[in-house]
């Protein structure tokens, strides 16, 4: 933890810095962003009393509402516009990557480059609005039949008018947010989708930390597990750094070539691999799939004894061995899912043929493809297996000493690799305004002369 620190200081340049206008514009305007999605999340929904609307989220603590909830970054125990935050995109983005890995077509359309990534983006938002009409019409309903100890509903004027109002404002605020993400990935630094999943979570922490010490004055948390929780969160913070800095370094020999009358080439490269190439994205994918069908029992008047809702609530709340189960299969699918999607060893080794590379003792071609694919296949193994590692132990801790979600490993590695990302992607751009300004230095004196 310290080296990653003190090489993170290292690089970051403050002269450099407050030198790139462009930088300064892109993170003022990220800020601004998010703000604005923080500012929509204290917005209420039309038609909801929030006091027994509270009543009834106090009731249901624990579940699956407290893990959407922190997701929403609170907005849902709020009840507001954006209650299911980001959440139906993500979905429509994770079903549309299948439909493209198993339909001729849609695989066709993604490799005719700017114009296909555009057609499936806009079919993506065209099946976002779908899901989040379905959701947001599954909330209303719900919302309708839940009751408070008093047996009080949360809705004001039940009936058809409060459920075309609540579809319209919700799909409304999901459409905005998906806007809002993809305005800041453009224009701003980071991932846009990342980042508001990453606002909504460390919103929370400063309650969470607070709740958690108030726990412990009154003496339901006792220090030694205070102690231990605090030692949890640093050590998986610090196995989360090393983890997502670790790669695997494929040799790449390059020939000598004669141009000219100088011999240029003959150099030795490598190719990095991540350890985790798919980042953060499957627990994430994991979660909102987990989410869709649990925020359908959550909402569906749970409890009543001969309903199927019930045990299906029963088997999947959070912390129990199927919710485990089906969370940790999710994680691994998706670690290979996306590292697939994300780097072809085909292609990569078709490449390396064209500009006279190669692996040494591997033939090119084929024989480097196969090797590549064998390689990745390996350190996404390991890659799978410290995701499941670190998004379930601190789960099943926070389950068995019932302490917030926002402790647990996945809003940590969320966290954590938003963070990383971000921070390497303002490296980045520090490093091209410095090569900018060397350009132009450069061409000043070749003008002089």
């Amino acid at each position: 933890m310290s080296s990653a620190v003190e090489q993170f200081a290292a690089n970051l340049n403050f002269g450099a810095f407050a030198k790139a206008e462009e930088l300064k514009q892109r993170l003022w305007f990220t800020l601004g962003a998010l703000m604005i999605y923080r500012i929509g999340t204290y917005v209420p929904l039309p038609g909801i009393d929030p006091h027994i609307w509270q009543e009834i989220f106090k009731g249901k603590e624990g579940g699956v509402l407290d893990m959407f909830n922190m997701f929403s970054g609170g907005a849902l125990q709020r009840m507001t516009i954006f209650a299911l935050n980001i959440m139906p995109y993500i979905s429509a983005s994770i079903i549309m990557q299948l439909l493209t890995s198993m339909n001729p077509q849609l695989e066709a359309m993604k490799k005719e480059g700017e114009l296909g990534r555009k057609k499936l983006n806009q079919y993506t938002r065209y099946f976002t609005i779908v899901l989040a009409a379905i959701q947001a019409y599954g909330l209303a309903v719900g919302l309708e039949n839940m009751q408070s100890s008093a047996s009080a509903s949360a809705v004001i004027h039940a009936g058809i008018f409060f459920r075309v109002t609540t579809v319209i404002t919700i799909v409304g605020g999901t459409i905005f947010l998906m806007w809002l993400g993809e305005q800041i990935t453009a224009r701003g630094v980071g991932n846009g989708t990342s980042l508001i999943i990453f606002a909504g979570i460390v919103a929370g922490i400063p309650r969470a930390v607070a709740g958690t010490l108030a726990l412990g004055r009154e003496g339901a948390i006792s220090p030694l597990t205070m102690i231990g929780m605090l030692a949890m969160v640093i050590g998986v913070v610090g196995f989360i750094v090393f983890m997502e800095r670790a790669q695997r370094r494929v040799v790449v020999q390059y020939p000598k070539r004669m141009v000219g009358n100088r011999m240029s080439g003959g150099d030795s490269s490598h190719m990095p691999l991540k350890l985790n190439t798919s980042g953060v994205i499957p627990p994430i994918f994991a979660s909102s799939l987990l989410l869709l069908p649990l925020t359908i029992v959550g909402f569906s008047g749970v409890g009543k004894g001969t309903d199927i809702m019930d045990t299906v609530a029963r088997y999947l709340q959070h912390g129990q061995p199927a919710y485990m189960a089906l969370y940790g299969g999710l994680i691994v699918f998706f670690a290979f899912f996306y590292t697939a999607i994300v780097f072809n060893p085909d292609e990569t080794a078709e490449n390396l043929r064209k500009y006279g590379g190669f692996v040494p003792g591997i033939r090119p071609g084929k024989s480097t493809a196969d090797y590549l694919d064998y390689v990745l296949t390996r350190i996404t193994v390991i890659g799978a297996m410290y995701l499941v590692f670190v998004c379930l132990l601190p789960e099943i801790l926070i389950a068995k000493f019932n302490l917030p979600f926002y402790f647990g490993g996945t809003s940590l590695l969320i966290t954590v690799s938003v963070m990383m990302d971000t921070v390497a992607q303002i490296h980045s751009h520090l490093i091209a305004h410095q090569y900018e300004g060397l350009i132009k230095k450069a061409k000043l004196r070749g003008a002089r002369k």
